[in-house]
């Protein structure tokens, strides 16, 4: 058969129906397609050859040529291995392998010449090249072994099957004489030339056999581009159409409900920040196109009370609106805070979760299809078959990351026609990722604290420094202030030496002993009615300190509380430590946070807690998480349907390509939004392509 992209794997010569399974199960490589844009993640330099006197340990890899002179077997069972002594004259070394010993012995002879790649190690006096790669040497086929030689992630499992790197570089070989047939150009000849980019079969061929670094660049510049252009042109795109098709409602009333809030029952002066974003929501809302927005906003920015002052222009317009909160703590508190800013006007507010009795529910329902009810807060309970609105207006989203794309999809069918979607995160996102996973939202950023509002003074302590977090907490206790203490484990984990809740528990009430001090537990692990009870305890002030896991990182709220203690700092990610500290400093009083850390910290640790102790910033705090983690790891964007799994392209360093691509992609959009022009028909083709392959929810944020 006639291969091409889409052929399965196994048809490729070399491949076969055992190995194909494998390729399948391991790297996800189903067509010759897929291995074709399998990238290698490194190269090494083949182009130096050594001779065994100048090995030293220090080398990376060194390439030699010589003989086998003898095989020697030793030790017994699992713990044989098979040891060659390789000569090239000027002097010896050991290869040795403890895996596949029956075929090294079947495949390979004394006294021919053979080309060696491996790592030479220092053992015992001696230099040894473990698991070498070995092949015959014949110096006119140079091809595998061209200067910079590429190199595969592969899987033990494959390399117990011999699947190694260097199988599939020879795979990719077999791929690579048929890439004139096989590959068709995706990106227009116009833009390849604006650009001033390579052809994609240039740069195929030279992403696994570069002919030189240069072409190496060139090839990893163009298959980069293009995978974040077409993310970005399919992201404007689906914008355009849907603000081409759909239509919104007209929010064209600024009446009595937003002007009396504001005039009277509006707690504090708005910061410039959210009178900014206002602006910009009510534009939206005004346009007769529906409003798809995201509102970004560090934890205590203010982003609820624009919520809220939104959705009185849709209740001013006779629509209802709501809130959808991912945890029945967080709808709670946002009911809560909610229902005491409307406190005397005419407004009927409700709460929908698990817990909602039966009888509630049944009242919350008819009010809600007569029209009575105006704002319903909740958690998934709102997007129960059940729940019927007469005509909503505006749905607010808060943490959409923990929302699957399908839950909120069932939410806008409740409505002929779509509402405006307002979309809100406290987990600030680094501006590359927040193009790449809400590339086709419109984003407004909340960038200032409100008044009266003092920055967290951030300290890191190592354990041996407890004595000072203990006077610490007992100064701000005497001040009638209150403490958190956050612990990563619940119970004692054998593999891991930390600091677990009980056992902190019980050093805290020895330190802080009762009555003088109340300590209450909260743990993911306690009945709902415990928890409530301690939450509660803590919020009405009655308890002195809350000892937790991450179970308070959202939702709960006590502006008298000032000292946050995180232990075994180092076991958190940054934008965890970033949200836990983000529950002090709610109230006007100077607040803290105290990161206890064991002293053996890896570098990945160090500067996570040197990150925290420098800046409050939430914006950069999220750049340097996706700079130690990658963005794949970033919390949510895996779920938000869109391609974070990237071939090439690499978020944390690619951020000025994706830039590019983005103003490259705006302005072939600009000229032609429906991708009309015939000199645009591969692109289209292209994006047309894509959705087949992935369900389009961009009506759905």
């Amino acid at each position: 058969m006639g291969l091409n992209l889409n052929a399965d794997i196994m048809y490729l010569p070399g491949v076969g129906p055992k190995r194909s399974e494998l390729l399948k199960k391991e790297l996800n490589i189903n067509t010759i397609g897929d291995m074709l844009y399998f990238f290698p993640y490194k190269y090494v330099d083949r182009s130096k050859f050594y001779t065994i006197k100048e090995i030293t340990s220090d080398l990376p890899y060194i390439q030699i040529v010589g003989q086998i002179v003898r095989f020697q077997e030793i030790g017994v069972g699992r713990k044989k291995r098979l040891s060659a002594l390789f000569s090239d004259g000027t002097n010896t070394v050991d290869l040795v392998w403890f895996k596949g010993v029956k075929w090294v012995a079947k495949n390979l002879k004394p006294n021919v010449k053979y080309l060696v790649f491996g790592k030479p190690t220092l053992f015992n006096g001696r230099y040894n090249i473990a698991h070498p790669e070995v092949e015959e040497y014949n110096p006119n086929q140079q091809n595998l072994n061209a200067p910079l030689q590429a190199v595969y992630s592969s899987t033990e499992k494959l390399k117990s099957s011999y699947i190694t790197s260097r199988t599939i570089l020879k795979l990719q070989q077999s791929i690579n004489d048929l890439i004139p047939t096989l590959v068709s150009e995706t990106l227009p000849f116009h833009l390849i030339d604006k650009v001033k980019l390579i052809s994609l079969a240039e740069a195929l061929k030279n992403i696994h056999f570069p002919t030189s670094t240069t072409m190496l660049k060139k090839a990893q510049a163009r298959l980069k581009f293009e995978e974040l252009f077409f993310l970005q042109l399919n992201l404007l795109y689906q914008k355009n159409s849907r603000y081409e098709k759909i239509k919104g409602h007209v929010f064209s009333i600024v009446g009595d409900n937003f002007n009396n809030f504001y005039h009277k029952n509006l707690p504090f002066s708005l910061t410039n920040a959210q009178k900014r974003v206002i602006k910009e929501i009510r534009r939206d809302m005004g346009s007769g196109k529906q409003m798809n927005r995201l509102l970004q906003g560090d934890v205590g920015s203010g982003k609820t009370l624009v919520a809220l002052m939104s959705m009185l222009i849709a209740i001013d317009n006779g629509y209802q609106t709501c809130i959808m909160a991912p945890t029945e703590i967080l709808a709670n508190q946002h009911y809560e805070t909610i229902a005491d800013l409307l406190k005397g006007m005419d407004i009927e507010v409700a709460l929908l979760t698990g817990s909602t009795k039966q009888k509630d529910r049944t009242g919350i329902h008819s009010s809600l299809l007569s029209g009575e009810l105006s704002i319903l807060i909740g958690t998934h309970a709102l997007i129960e078959d059940v729940v019927q609105f007469k005509n909503l207006g505006l749905v607010v989203i808060d943490e959409q990351q923990r929302f699957g794309v399908a839950q909120r999809a069932k939410l806008w069918g409740k409505n002929p026609s779509p509402p405006h979607i307002l979309v809100m995160t406290a987990t600030p996102i680094p501006r590359t990722l927040a193009m790449t996973v809400y590339g086709d939202l419109e984003i407004s950023v909340i960038d200032e604290l409100p008044p009266g509002r003092k920055p967290i003074k951030t300290i890191h302590y190592y354990d041996s420094k407890r004595n000072l977090t203990f006077g610490l907490m007992r100064e701000q206790i005497k001040q009638g202030r209150q403490v958190y203490v956050v612990y990563p484990l619940i119970k004692e984990s054998e593999k891991m030496d930390y600091k677990d809740l009980q056992d902190g528990y019980e050093s805290i009430a020895r330190a802080f002993p009762p009555p003088q001090y109340v300590t209450v537990v909260v743990h993911g692990q306690m009945k709902a009615q415990e928890k409530d009870e301690s939450m509660q305890l803590f919020a009405k002030g009655k308890a002195h300190i809350m000892v937790a896991t991450t179970v308070i990182e959202v939702g709960v709220n006590v502006p008298n509380a000032t000292v946050m203690i995180i232990e075994s700092a180092e076991r958190f990610g940054l934008s965890q430590l970033h949200q836990l500290r983000g529950r002090v400093g709610r109230g006007a009083d100077e607040s803290y946070c105290v990161l206890m850390s064991g002293v053996k910290l890896s570098n990945e640790s160090k500067k996570r807690l040197q990150t925290m102790v420098a800046t409050n910033d939430g914006f950069e705090i999220a750049e340097v998480d996706m700079q130690i983690r990658g963005p794949g790891d970033i919390e949510g964007t895996q779920q938000s349907g869109l391609p974070l799994d990237f071939k090439i392209a690499n978020l944390a360093q690619d951020g000025q390509i994706l830039q590019f691509s983005r103003h490259i992609a705006t302005e072939v959009i600009e000229e032609d939004g429906m991708l009309l022009l015939q000199k645009n028909k591969l692109l289209k083709q292209q994006i047309e392509q894509m959705a087949i392959d992935r369900t389009n929810f961009g009506q759905i944020s």
